[in-house]
């Protein structure tokens, strides 16, 4: 494949230079040029099935093959002075393997707009996450065909753009500045009029202007007694449609609550150790890693240490049998102005906490800014929500399917708790975790629950590994 593009340069190269002859591709899919300065590599491509198609001069094509012929045409609107610019696709991007359509979402550029290279044309909002359209050239927008909020599938054409057609355009525009600057020429100033002039004027102006006669004063009429004024409120609504991303979180929670019989058990944490570790170490953590210490990454290894001790956590039903994954991909729920995500964090037994608390701002961040990609989205088999940041102080947090389970952590508040027979104030949070009864029993529910409480208690626990 490389050795062809190389000679396909070197071939346009070599027409450009001398001229004279085109050759390319009988069935007009991937085309080959050459000229007569380059005999040996035309008469190559001949013999392998490329046939002549029309000299690079001003007479038309011969050939009668209309993908041959709009090759042609591209090709000399490209490489030939003079030469009619032709419109290229900007297209719909492959968007994932489950994923055929999507919605229009935003339109970034108009028409006449020049772009860049890679420069972002439209967003596509889909079932998980925001698509960018971009421009596979630079050049400039002729035509957009869609709308936003109108429904597109993979490979359909959603505008059309010249490509150079900017170069051409600045050029044309340096060209036009000389001349109007020309153009601009002072003009000569007008004579002011003389003293006598201006008061002669203002007589005759005077002595013509017929006085105005008085208008009759109309009686004036009793004003209306005024009612009390009484303001009512305003009881407006607005409907708006549901966005794509929005619609699909929605069939999925509904699809969850369907189907599986889903349960959740409740715990308590006490927080205060690790409130400890990382007060004492926060900044050192931050100078060296570069990021914040969290509490989600003391969860996260909570949730695979108890992932490992009861695998049926970690698994799934899939028709008559159960999947067991020997892997840990945690996907982490965050809420975005276009809806809820739930981007994974992969191999998570195998992370530190400086790890997982880059992965985090890493897959936050993307999501925040809707760059979040199909890949970062897919997979996942086990859920951790946060919903504490929000103040959430207990809920029934929804499974996502097709995992199990999820971890719904709460909100830190201080209450009474008894110590050692001693009433202290502590510092703690309320856990949940909701699963599918059809896989794992109550009693692995509990043991589960019970056991990221332990590790997140005592955080020593991860470096003993009891």
């Amino acid at each position: 494949m490389a050795h062809a593009i190389a000679a396909r340069r070197a071939l346009a190269a070599a027409i450009r230079n001398s001229g004279r002859r085109l050759v390319a591709c009988r069935n007009g899919g991937e085309s080959m040029e050459a000229s007569r300065c380059g005999r040996r590599a035309a008469t190559a491509l001949v013999g392998r099935g490329f046939v002549t198609v029309g000299p690079l001069s001003n007479q038309p094509c011969t050939t009668k093959n209309a993908a041959e012929k709009a090759w042609h045409a591209r090709w000399m609107a490209r490489h030939v002075s003079g030469s009619p610019v032709l419109h290229d696709a900007i297209q719909v991007p492959p968007m994932g393997e489950s994923i055929t359509e999507g919605t229009i979402a935003s339109i970034d550029k108009e028409v006449g707009d020049a772009v860049e290279e890679d420069e972002v044309i439209a967003q596509i909002e889909t079932d998980k996450v925001t698509i960018d359209v971009r421009s596979p050239a630079a050049g400039v927008i002729d035509k957009i065909l869609v709308s936003v909020e109108d429904n597109v599938i993979v490979g359909q054409t959603i505008a059309e753009f010249s490509p150079g057609a900017a170069e051409k355009k600045e050029e044309a525009g340096e060209k036009e500045a000389p001349a109007e600057e020309k153009s601009e020429t002072p003009s000569a100033p007008t004579p002011e009029p003389k003293p006598e002039e201006m008061k002669a004027e203002a007589d005759t102006q005077a002595t013509s202007a017929p006085e105005p006669k008085p208008k009759p004063t109309p009686p004036p009429t009793p004003e209306p007694e005024s009612e009390p004024s009484v303001s009512k409120g305003e009881r407006t609504e607005n409907r708006v449609a549901m966005s794509r991303l929005r619609r699909r979180v929605a069939e999925r929670l509904k699809e969850a609550q369907d189907t599986y019989a889903m349960l959740t058990t409740f715990n308590e944490i006490d927080m205060t150790n690790l409130l400890n570790l990382r007060a004492a170490f926060k900044d050192e953590f931050m100078e060296k890693h570069g990021v914040k210490l969290g509490f989600m990454s003391a969860f996260v290894r909570a949730a695979s240490c108890a992932l490992s001790e009861i695998p049926s956590a970690n698994g799934v039903i899939d028709g008559d049998e159960i999947v067991y994954r020997h892997y840990h991909d945690v996907s982490i729920a965050v809420s975005t102005p276009r809806g809820l995500v739930v981007p994974v964090l992969r191999n998570v037994e195998k992370m530190s906490f400086a790890d997982i608390e880059k992965g985090i701002n890493t897959l936050g961040m993307k999501a925040r800014d809707g760059s979040l990609s199909i890949d970062d989205m897919t997979g996942g088999t086990f859920t951790i929500s946060n919903g504490g940041v929000y103040g959430s102080l207990l809920s029934t947090p929804i499974i996502n399917m097709p995992q199990s389970a999820v971890l719904g952590m709460h909100s830190i508040q201080k209450r009474p708790m008894v110590i050692n027979d001693e009433i202290e104030v502590r510092p703690m949070m309320y856990v949940a975790l909701s699963y599918d009864h059809r896989l794992i029993d109550g009693r692995e529910a509990v043991t589960f629950l019970k056991r990221i409480k332990e590790v997140v208690e005592d955080p020593r626990r991860l470096l003993l590994d009891v």
